[in-house]
């Protein structure tokens, strides 16, 4: 079944394809408040599920306890800065062999995988002290 044309989904995913940095929905509803004054946080909530479950974009969770959202749903990885929080892409090769190792010794049949990456992203390197 088609889904509605949505003006409010429309400019989230516009807001998003325009991102790198992964934003929480907090994030995206301040920005698009400002396109959408009347817009509320629970109808950006609403929209943000509906287009991660469709995979139109993807969600991310983390570990920091509030998700994260990507407009990029090719395969690729993320580097979680465990000082300042921020996400960013990987500019490395997505190693999809790694589900068939895992596959090997499993009783059952795995659909993909997950990989985060943590540590001190380059800003929080460079600051004074660091």
């Amino acid at each position: 079944m088609a889904t509605k044309y949505s003006r409010q989904r429309e400019e989230i995913k516009h807001y998003l394809a325009s991102r790198k940095d992964h934003p929480t929905a907090d994030n995206v509803y301040m920005a698009i408040r400002q396109q959408i004054p009347n817009i509320s946080l629970g109808t950006v909530y609403r929209n943000l599920t509906m287009l991660a479950e469709s995979g139109e974009i993807t969600r991310l969770r983390v570990g920091d306890g509030v998700d994260h959202f990507d407009y990029d749903t090719s395969p690729h990885y993320h580097f979680v800065c465990s000082e300042c929080g921020r996400v960013i892409d990987l500019d490395m090769k997505s190693f999809e062999s790694i589900v068939d190792i895992a596959d090997a010794n499993f009783d059952g049949k795995i659909a993909g995988h997950v990989t985060y990456f943590y540590g001190k992203c380059g800003c929080c390197c460079h600051k004074k002290g660091n």
